[in-house]
């Protein structure tokens, strides 16, 4: 739009111009904060009057309103060039081009961990004193909703449920990442090899792939891991003898409660993972996936770079390779110098050394060392004395997930 008016000089221009931008500002309609509900916030009393229209979320300014509102539009201007991740906000970006450049310049003066963001450090902080406390356990958490997260762990508290499987969570953000699942939703990219992903995180350790970076070291068999909580469940599973979680339906023992829920399905015969493209449930998530890129072509092989097999499980794949490619046994008996591929095989092996038995038939007294030998033992059971219809079904998960 023009307004043909007539200025004398560059300078006069450019002010007429700063005129007409601030005439053109005055001229849109203002949005009014609502005084009648003025709420001031509990944390820290300062008035919100401006409120969210979709979510009721209150605001100080109506700056801070209108960023919000991208939220719900989903506009996001702002592009990461290494990974094409979109933000709302400038300073959202440049926070997160620091995770590429892997700048970390904020370090904690207690324990020396360095941060990328002050705030993040700030939150830090928190930890080293007893200002969120756990009365349960004695933790201390980084902020009140940290604690509150935190004392769900001991209620059993799982608030969340996904409207599709009914799966419940702890958290609100655990829900929408899983529920991502069903969806399919991938809106993350790797710029090196074009897998996507449906949370950034998950961009950031696949780049690792590629760089091979694996900063976490196995001091017993000197195995590398891209992630410390690899690192830490590995060192449980592969080289300690804890087992601090039991069944309360068979009192069998596990290091990870994570194999312990997995083993409780078995007993209450609960299958929570459904496949949104057909009528079948599964136990286990592992079974999902696999059934998922069996059946329907949905997910992501695991290929093996060298003779192109591919695998359902990552898992799968690294065995595979450490097995016929890389020659690679780093699980090591400590009774004898055998060397294994898999902590399972190493397992397994360690039972030649002990007079455990730890499986039991189940329709006989007879007890053995392993799973294999138990399970081949009921088959012959249940042919000379007639089948058990749950013990049956019982054994058939136990063969399909052996």
């Amino acid at each position: 739009m023009s307004c043909c008016s007539n200025v004398a000089g560059s300078k006069g221009l450019k002010s007429h111009a700063g005129s007409s931008r601030r005439k053109s500002r005055a001229s849109k309609p203002v949005v009014e904060a609502d005084s009648s509900v003025i709420t001031k916030h509990p944390r820290d009393g300062k008035a919100r009057p401006y409120t969210c229209a979709v979510c009721d979320k209150r605001y100080t300014s109506k700056c801070c309103l209108s960023l919000h509102m991208r939220n719900h539009s989903g506009e996001r201007r702002f592009v990461c060039t290494v990974c094409d991740q979109r933000f709302t906000r400038k300073d959202c970006l440049k926070n997160h081009m620091k995770r590429h450049t892997g700048e970390k310049l904020y370090p904690c003066p207690h324990c020396g961990k360095r941060f990328l963001l002050a705030c993040s450090l700030s939150a830090h902080m928190n930890i080293h004193t007893d200002k969120y406390k756990c009365t349960e356990c004695g933790k201390c958490l980084q902020s009140n909703s940290y604690l509150a997260k935190h004392r769900r762990t001991h209620s059993g508290e799982k608030p969340f449920e996904c409207t599709v499987c009914g799966k419940q969570f702890r958290q609100s953000g655990a829900l929408d990442m899983h529920s991502k699942i069903h969806s399919e939703e991938k809106p993350y990219k790797c710029h090196v090899c074009n897998k996507t992903f449906s949370r950034a995180g998950d961009v950031n350790l696949h780049m690792k792939v590629h760089t091979g970076d694996k900063p976490y070291k196995c001091s017993v068999c000197n195995r590398r891991f891209i992630q410390s909580c690899n690192w830490k469940l590995h060192m449980r599973q592969a080289h300690s003898d804890r087992t601090p979680y039991h069944c309360p339906h068979c009192g069998k023992l596990f290091k990870v409660i994570s194999e312990l829920k997995k083993h409780v399905n078995l007993h209450t015969g609960a299958k929570p993972y459904s496949c949104s493209h057909c009528s079948l449930s599964f136990t286990w998530h592992a079974q999902l996936r696999s059934h998922r890129l069996k059946s329907h072509n949905k997910g992501t092989w695991f290929t093996c770079d060298i003779c192109q097999l591919k695998f359902a499980r990552r898992g799968e794949l690294t065995q595979h390779s450490r097995r016929y490619h890389e020659d690679v046994k780093p699980y090591v008996c400590s009774e004898c110098p055998k060397r294994f591929c898999t902590a399972y095989e190493l397992r397994r092996h360690r039972l030649v050394h002990s007079d455990f038995k730890r499986f039991s038939c189940g329709r006989c007294d007879r007890y053995f060392k392993d799973k294999e030998s138990a399970v081949s033992h009921f088959n012959k059971c249940l042919k000379e004395r007639g089948d058990d219809p749950i013990l049956t079904e019982l054994l058939s998960v136990l063969h399909r997930n052996a």
